[in-house]
């Protein structure tokens, strides 16, 4: 098996973990950010789902089993907290937005400014999704919306993205830093100009009506603990 096929079934491997939340064993549900699993699944005892934060956030407003929800964006979690639907988000975690392309980068993209050209194939977080929202603020800053015109395909997750590029079907994507890492082995990174870099903050709450509203509250006090902070850091995220 390529690294890159290797990737492509780690990825599917964890969507398929990840599917069924609300099992009935009183294991704490914690329904968390795709970039977030290398570091989560680090901290043992919790059932984990891992997904994009607004297909998460749809499952919880539908009333999904979860008791702790941690996003990759304020957005989702603040606008459940107004409906009522969890308790008052409290920030993480950072991390930074960066472009991945393949280690052999035959289309030579080594700023932002190259995705730009005719032919060079991007592919993008969808609309809704923070990966994929976070690469809009980007180019909205950066004045370079016409990138737009070369996306060849928009991800659900920052999974997808990173798999994208991996395995060649695509010359450059928009991914977080930390998923980068994991991927070092399939993906180059090419840094994006500070002046446009979005501020990325990861949020975390606990859903109201939880059966596990304690455990759900000491995996949060867990998350911001010394032992929390020093897991996030090692898989590369800031701590606040």
């Amino acid at each position: 098996m390529t690294p890159a096929s290797a990737l492509v079934a780690a990825v599917v491997a964890l969507v398929a973990a990840g599917c069924g939340g609300g099992g009935d064993d009183g294991r704490l549900e914690v329904f968390a950010a795709s970039s977030l699993t290398e570091a989560f699944t680090t901290l043992d005892g919790p059932r984990y789902t891992f997904a994009g934060s607004d297909a998460l956030a749809t499952q919880i407003r539908e009333g999904a089993g979860a008791d702790v929800f941690a996003a990759a964006s304020e957005k989702a979690p603040r606008a459940l907290f107004e409906e009522g639907v969890v308790t008052e988000p409290r920030e993480f975690a950072t991390n930074r937005l960066v472009i991945v392309v393949p280690r052999a980068n035959e289309a030579a993209v080594r700023g932002l400014a190259d995705l730009r050209r005719g032919g060079v194939k991007v592919v993008l977080g969808d609309r809704g999704v923070p990966v994929g929202d976070y690469a809009r603020e980007v180019l909205a800053t950066a004045h370079a919306e016409d990138v737009l015109d070369n996306v060849v395909s928009f991800e659900d997750d920052v999974k997808g993205v990173v798999a994208k590029v991996a395995l060649g079907e695509a010359d450059a994507g928009f991914v977080y830093a930390t998923d980068a890492k994991v991927a070092a082995g399939d993906v180059r990174v090419v840094e994006l100009p500070p002046a446009v870099l979005p501020q990325v903050r990861y949020l975390v709450a606990v859903v109201a009506d939880s059966e596990r509203r304690e455990d759900a509250e000491r995996f949060v006090d867990r998350l911001l603990s010394d032992e929390g902070r020093r897991t996030l850091r090692n898989a590369g995220f800031g701590t606040p």
